[in-house]
């Protein structure tokens, strides 16, 4: 099935999507890398606010290269997801319904998943072109020294995803590649 969503979502928002599902997703997403997630952990660490309002959002681990003239954005394909499993649980149990990248994740953020309702949704590796072209606007709202790793505030509209893993404990890096096989055979 195919949904359209828009952030910021909820629970019941998500609750309907399984893993192999596509959506298309608009409104507000932040980019995230490794870099900017360890200092999104000192920052909690420390008692002090996040760069962005986390419940609700969807987080994008990209880091675009710069745009052209007359371009929002460069390319912006996925970075891979495993790089943030260490710290993904936590924002999850914060309010991060949202994640997007690409590649596998950890039993411990699968968990986070299901124990918040929220989801893994996959954009499409090496299709950078692809996925800014679904990017309106963009600004940058912290951490500007890290350069393409800076936090970005996005505006999207119909982004397109994948679900990858969904708030039931489905897993498409699981289930795809047995109903493949199961249809091979029958």
């Amino acid at each position: 099935m195919q949904y359209k969503l828009t952030t910021p979502v909820t629970r019941e928002d998500l609750a309907p999507l399984k893993a192999g599902d596509t959506v298309l997703l608009s409104g507000t997403v932040y980019t995230a890398r490794d870099a900017a997630h360890k200092r999104m952990m000192e920052r909690l660490d420390a008692g002090e606010p996040l760069p962005f309002p986390v419940e609700g959002s969807a987080v994008y681990y990209v880091g675009p290269t710069p745009e052209r003239p007359g371009q929002v954005i460069g390319s912006a394909g996925p970075t891979t997801s495993g790089r943030m499993d260490a710290y993904s649980p936590r924002l999850l149990d914060l309010g991060q319904a949202i994640m997007i990248g690409k590649g596998a994740r950890n039993q411990a953020v699968k968990e986070a998943v299901v124990r918040n309702g929220a989801v893994y949704l996959a954009a499409l590796g090496g299709a950078g072109a692809l996925m800014a072209a679904s990017v309106e606007e963009l600004e940058v709202i912290c951490w500007e020294d890290l350069g393409c790793e800076a936090v970005r505030r996005l505006e999207v509209k119909d982004f397109p995803l994948t679900v990858i893993l969904d708030a039931h404990g489905g897993d498409l890096y699981q289930s795809g590649p047995a109903a493949y096989l199961a249809a091979r055979e029958g």
